[in-house]
């Protein structure tokens, strides 16, 4: 089954096909209209900004944090009722060093706020921190997807892959837009309908 969704598209495979084609076309917009510019890079209200404008048109959740617990395979992310806490933890967390940036990084996949949409908008917000920090940005196409996402699945318990993998794709071309736009592959993320599993809440 597909997620509710705006256009009423109940057909999974044809709403990732919709999603992926407006999110990239709503990416585009947010580096070229400079938007991003203006967010303060490592909040969870920045990230909550980017998901919006990304899945505004598509999702009436866009934005918001999620009222659902999620679990990829045996894994869950943060529970809905530590889900603010644990996002006021991370607006806290340091992030002067790659090391720092990339935990922060962690912990935020870790804490999934948002019903879909977390793996690029995360990227985008990621990459935010990093050039406003330290000047860098990750060139996605430098990192292969089937390491990147395992190192992802890793991270919560050993982020030092995940680690090496970043800061050998990092590069300097912080305005580039082909470098920009290929985080948002929707190959780089693990979100896929069939892969969530989602609760209840009692």
């Amino acid at each position: 089954m597909a997620l509710e969704n705006k256009f009423n598209i109940t057909n999974s495979a044809e709403l990732a096909n919709i999603e992926e084609k407006l999110t990239k076309k709503k990416a585009l917009e947010l580096f070229e209209n400079g938007v991003l510019d203006k967010l303060e890079a490592g909040t969870f209200e920045s990230l909550s900004k980017i998901h919006e404008y990304l899945f505004v048109e598509i999702y009436d959740f866009a934005g918001k944090i999620r009222e659902v617990n999620i679990a990829k395979g045996n894994f869950r992310f943060a529970p809905v009722m530590y889900l603010k806490p644990s996002l006021e933890h991370i607006d806290k967390m340091p992030q002067k060093t790659f090391d720092e940036i990339v935990d922060k990084y962690v912990e935020m996949n870790i804490a999934h706020p948002c019903r879909e949409g977390n793996g690029r908008s995360t990227r985008i917000w990621l990459d935010l921190i990093l050039k406003k920090e330290l000047g860098k940005v990750v060139d996605w196409a430098k990192i292969d997807k089937e390491d990147y996402l395992l190192a992802m699945e890793r991270s919560p318990v050993k982020t030092v892959e995940l680690k090496v993998l970043l800061k050998e794709a990092l590069t300097d071309k912080i305005n580039d837009r082909e470098v920009y736009m290929k985080g948002i592959d929707a190959s780089y993320h693990y979100e896929g309908y069939n892969l969530y599993k989602t609760e209840k809440l009692s």
